[in-house]
This record gives C-alpha cells, structure tokens and sequence, in this order.
C-alpha cells in the first residue's frame, strides 16, 4: 500500500488471504481519498490563479500535477481490481468450502442415522435372543417335568439333551452324552433275536414326518440292563420348515401295562372307596336282567342312602365324610357273599346286588346292614360319637319285563319312602302301593325331560364366546353352545338342576342328539354360505360316546342342515373320554376324516396323564377352570395352567383356559401363551343367535 505521496503497491506472488485481502482493500480506499483530496485541493488553486489571471507557467505546474494525481488514482484503481478479484477467489473457495463442509455433515447425519438403526436391530436381536432362551428354558422345565423319557439330536444324529427319565433309563447323564451318536446313548435290539434294531431318529432325519420302534424293542442301559421300551419319534423343524433335528420319547413298556390296567380299574371303581362305580354296576345289573329273561332267575336290587350324612357332610367337613364312607365301606362289605355285588353310585348311595337271592334272604341282608351301620361307632374328636342310619330300598326282580331304568328307578324310589316314614328302616318296592308310585313321580326330573324333549319349546341354547389371545388365522366367530332348560313360568333352569337326572337315567343321548340338530340349524342361519365360516363348540356325553349308531346321525345332520364339518368342534371331557377310551378314541378318529375338530374338556379336572393324549388326536385342550380361576393367587395352579399349555403347544393342540373372570387373568393368560380363553370375564352366556 502506497502513502499519499504516490509511492506505488507492491503485487504479491500468492493471492492474499481474505483477512490481508480486506487490510489491502481497506489502504487503497485511504490512497484514493488522499487522491481525492489532493485533487480536490489543486483544483481550487488552478481555479484561483485562474481568476487573478496568475502567469500560465504555474497553471502549467498544477496541470502536471493533476496528471500526476490522476496517474496515482488509476494506479490505486487498478490495484483495487487485483484486491477485488482476489476476494472474489476467496470467496469462491470459502463457498466450496461450505458446501463440502454441508455435504460432509449431511454424510455424518446418514451415518449416525445408519448407526441409530443398527443399534435398534441389534437391541431387537438381543430382545428376540432372550425371548427365544427364555421360551427354550421354559420348554426344558416342562420337559424335565414329563414322564416320558426325552432326547433330542441334531441334523447329524448326534445327542443335544437328555430328560431326567432318558438319563434314568439309559444310564447316561445329559451333559456327557452331549455331542455322541445316538445309537452309543440309546441302543436298542430286538428282543426276540437280540439284533441291533432300526433306530426311528435314522428315517426321521432321513425326511419321514414320524417313526416308532417296533414291537418287543429292548434298550440296553449304560449298565447292561436290559428295559422292554416303546417310543415315537418326531422332526424337529426351523421356522423355514427345514430339518434341524429329531426328537424322541420312550418309556417303558412295563409302565405302560400297568398304567393301563390302572386306567381300566379307574374307569370302572370308585377312587376313595375302592368300589365298582355307577357304570359298571349297571353292567353287572345288565347282566342279572338277561339271566332273568333267559333262565329264569331272580335277584334282588338294594338301594342304599346313609342317613343325614350331609348334615354331618357339611358340620364335620369333607374329609371326615369320606373317612366315613371308607369305613362304611368295610362294614357293608364284612356282611356280603362271594356272589354279592357291593358299588359306590352317588355321593352318600351305594347299590348293592344279590345275586339269586329271593326276597325274604334280601330282608334278612338289608335288616343286617342297618344293624351293622347303626351299631358302628363313628366318633370324631370334634363333634363326638355321631349315630348313623341306614335306608334302604329293595326291588326283587327276574324274568319279567323289567328294564335297567326301570329297576332303578324302583329301588331309589322305594329308598325315597324310607327316608320319608322315618329313616334307618327297609322298604320293599310294590308296584300296588299308590305312595310309592307318587314318589316314583316325583323323581321328578326323568318326566319333565322327556316332556321338554318331546315339546322343545321348553329347550333353549345359549351360546358364550371363545376369544383368541393372539392373532387368530383362521378368522370367524368361535363359541360354545349351552344346553338350557324353562319352568313352567318361563324361567331358566340351571344345567346343574337336570343334567345329572339326565346321565343317571339314560336320558343323555337324546338331549344331545336336540342340541346337534338345533345348533346345526342355528349355525346355518348364523353362517350363511358364503360368509366366513365360524367355529361352533357342542358338548358330547358319555352316552353318545357310546352310541354305536351316534356318528351315522351325525352324518345325517351334516347332510341335512348343510353345514360344514369344519365348523363343528365336539367336546368331550377328560373323564368321559378315558373312562370310555376305545369308543371314544374311534368316534374322534371316524369324525375327525370327515373334517370335524375335537375339543377335550376339563383336562387336568381328573385322571389326567399326558400319556392318554396321544389316544386322543383332538384339536383343542380345555384348561380346567379349577385351575385358572385362582392361578393368580395359587402358584401351583399357575404352574399346571402353564405346563398344560406348554405339552399341547410341543403337540400341536391349541389350548382354551376356562372360567376367565377378569382383565388380570386374561393377561396373564395372553402372556403365558395360552390360545383361546372363555368365561364370565370375556362375556355371559346368551341366547345363541340364529334362533
């Protein structure tokens, strides 16, 4: 930069930096006003001189110097245009400058962006992982819980796990047969010719979808023991639907004899008094009716009734009831022959059976076993010695055209009317004595059902809703239908109140029979063609479980109402089906051809075993209510509901919790993975649509 005495700017070799560039800018514009001034001030002498009429040689002087000023202006213009282009470079480079700095800050936000989203996959990831760990622990604890032995392989063959039982059975412990072959773990022969046998994992893996051993299969434990075994083998899949490995259950064959002479001998006694139950006393009634009609037999029925055992039922308790009934028991049974049948049919009744044994003999019996039972002394320390009694109603019958109903119907109310002329005392059924037919009416409820079947009118069906706890795939309405009864004013009559009269006097059968055929036709109405197809529950009997001709009907009614078979759904419950397991297994598989799904009821309510599932291919298990209800305050019912829920899930059964009463029950339901639940929580029974 030049002062104002014309001393001119030096360029420099490298364009200036914006803050020097400025500095520069700023000099040149001091040297142009110092120009100016300079200028300025010349004029005004020229001007004066010029108006005194000065000599012209000093007007030359000044003009030479405003030449020399006018150089200097020019001079600093030009240096101004360097200075200017040299801001104008740099700003241009700052411009680039910021755009490379945007661009590389928008890079910066995608990448944090990117790595937001990878975090959250990853944190997903983890979530999933414990989820999946969690789900396999729980899957391990019901697995250590069953009590069939278990092992699972990989694709390869090779042992992963061991239940508790396998370790048992095969002497190996889990952890150390991990990674060995299965055939070191579980070698099998055949009993017979001692050969290795063919192991069902080997066809499992090889693409079957199931394989069991066969017949008189041994395993050879650790030891060298020899254990008779069956099993069943299964694929184990990814969510690809690829083989990932198999698993295989075995238990021993011996077990299972015994489990089912235990089923067998459950099935027809009384658990608490080891007694023959109702059904098979009527079997042994059958018997006696047939022998009368073709031999010319008589025998004689005693219906027995203990004496106010309900009071002392419900002041002593339930379990001094059933002590009673256990010691009662032994009493009856010390007095009775070889060929006397003694069975437990209700709650404080007893049957009992005298096999040719005219009338007189049987009131010489029944006078006995009031003796006995009055003369018992049943004392508790809490209420003292309580005196008990007998009534009993006898009917002697043979070779006439008395039918099983018929018969028990005489001998209850024959019992009737002991109770009523005073209790502890013998009454001898007469078909002449006009009170004991009164009382043969006022049985009561055998007439008002026939009267409601014949009239219908008096026969209603409600309906309750079953609701899916996850997304329901197969869409559509699900929901149990109820069978209801009116007085004669109309009003509901609870299940409870005639159901039972029904199942004691062979009234079962017809009564389902009306409810298929009306929530069949219901269920046309309510699910036109065309519309998306509901499922609908109805409940079967042990009577038409029975019924030989029940599935032809059934057929009849599909036919008739036109109604899909898929939307049926039978329920049979738990006791039901095991107490008649071959009717019941053949009715299922004859039903489930032609598209119908089953339902078991009330499972875990009674006998239950996992075991009988596999006799059962049904669709849905019913979780007990007994169970669910308190499962929020009641850790072992919680565990049941759970377990139940895991070993149907390992089967493919999709479960239903019962008596749902609440928001918090159906939570806890939903998180446990539990399908279906139904109850008063989820909605009332009402007036199935359709009507």
């Amino acid at each position: 930069m030049t002062s104002g005495d014309g001393a001119s700017l030096t360029p420099e070799d490298e364009p200036p930096s914006l803050e020097k560039a400025l500095e520069q800018n700023q000099e040149v514009k001091d040297q142009l006003e110092n120009c100016a001034a300079d200028l300025f001030s010349l004029n005004e002498t020229v001007m004066k001189e010029m108006a005194v009429n000065n000599p012209s040689r000093k007007l030359e002087k000044n003009l030479e110097k405003s030449q020399s000023v006018e150089s200097q202006i020019q001079e600093c213009a030009g240096k101004l245009e360097e200075v200017n282009e040299a801001l104008a470079h740099e700003v241009d480079g700052r411009e680039k400058l910021d755009e490379n700095l945007r661009e590389t800050r928008e890079e910066l936000s995608a990448t944090r962006n990117a790595l937001s989203g990878t975090q959250d996959a990853l944190a997903a990831a983890h979530e999933i992982t414990r989820q999946a760990a969690a789900q396999l622990e729980r899957l391990r604890a019901t697995l250590d819980r069953m009590g069939d032995a278990v092992i699972t392989t990989d694709i390869y063959g090779n042992v992963t796990y061991l239940n508790p039982v396998a370790e048992t059975m095969t002497g190996w412990r889990s952890e150390e047969a991990k990674g060995h072959g299965l055939q070191d773990v579980f070698n099998i022969i055949h009993v017979l010719t001692k050969e290795r046998a063919l192991n069902p994992v080997d066809s499992i893996l090889q693409g079957k979808i199931s394989a069991g051993l066969a017949p008189l299969t041994a395993l050879i434990q650790r030891s060298g023991k020899f254990i008779n075994i069956e099993d069943s083998a299964a694929p184990i899949r990814n969510q690809q639907g690829n083989i990932i490995g198999a698993v295989l259950i075995f238990h021993d064959a011996a077990l299972t004899q015994d489990m089912e002479a235990q089923i067998a001998y459950q099935a027809t006694h009384d658990t608490l008094t080891g007694l023959i139950n109702r059904r098979e006393f009527e079997r042994h009634l059958e018997q006696a009716l047939l022998s009368g009609k073709t031999e010319g037999k008589h025998h004689t029925l005693l219906h027995l009734d203990i004496d106010h055992f309900k009071i002392m039922n419900d002041t002593a308790g339930h379990v001094a009831g059933d002590e009673l009934l256990k010691q009662l028991t032994g009493i009856l049974q010390a007095h009775l022959g070889a060929n006397d049948t003694l069975a437990r049919v209700g709650g404080d009744e007893f049957g009992l059976l005298l096999d040719s044994c005219p009338l007189e003999a049987a009131q010489r019996m029944a006078s006995l076993l009031r003796e006995a039972v009055y003369a018992f002394p049943f004392s508790r320390q809490e209420e003292g010695e309580l005196q008990l009694g007998l009534s009993i109603g006898l009917v002697s019958f043979g070779g006439g055209g008395e039918t099983l109903p018929d018969i028990l119907r005489m001998a209850e109310a024959a019992c009737h009317l002991a109770k009523e002329k005073g209790r502890n005392r013998t009454q001898i059924y007469a078909a002449e004595d006009t009170r004991i037919v009164q009382l043969h009416g006022e049985m009561g409820w055998v007439g008002r059902i026939q009267k409601a079947l014949a009239e219908q009118q008096r026969l209603v069906l409600y309906s309750q809703k079953i609701l899916p706890l996850a997304e329901d795939g197969q869409g559509g309405e699900h929901y149990e239908v109820l069978l209801r009864m009116l007085d004669d004013d109309g009003k509901l009559i609870p299940p409870m109140a005639f159901i039972p009269a029904a199942e004691r006097y062979g009234l079962m059968a017809p009564l389902d029979r009306w409810v298929i055929s009306t929530a069949f036709a219901q269920y046309a109405r309510r699910h036109p063609h065309g519309t998306r197809m509901g499922t609908c529950a109805i409940n079967l009997s042990a009577a038409s479980i029975c019924d030989e001709n029940f599935y032809e009907f059934v057929l009849t009614q599909f036919d008739f109402f036109k109604v899909p078979p898929g939307g049926i759904c039978f329920e049979i419950t738990e006791t039901a089906a095991i107490a008649n397991l071959a009717e019941a297994a053949k009715l299922i598989r004859k039903l489930k051809e032609r598209g119908c799904r089953f339902s078991l009821d009330d499972f875990g309510s009674g006998m239950s075993s996992f075991a009988y599932l596999k006799h059962f291919p049904v669709d849905y298990l019913k979780i007990d209510g007994s169970f669910v209800k308190d499962m929020l305050d009641n850790s072992i019912d919680l565990a049941m509901v759970e377990a139940i829920n895991h070993i149907g899930h390992v089967m493919q059964i999709c479960t239903i919790a019962e008596f749902v009463e609440n928001t918090e029950t159906l939570e806890a339901l939903r998180t446990i993975g539990v399908d279906y639940a139904q109850g008063y929580g989820i909605e009332k029974p009402r007036l199935n649509e359709g009507v």
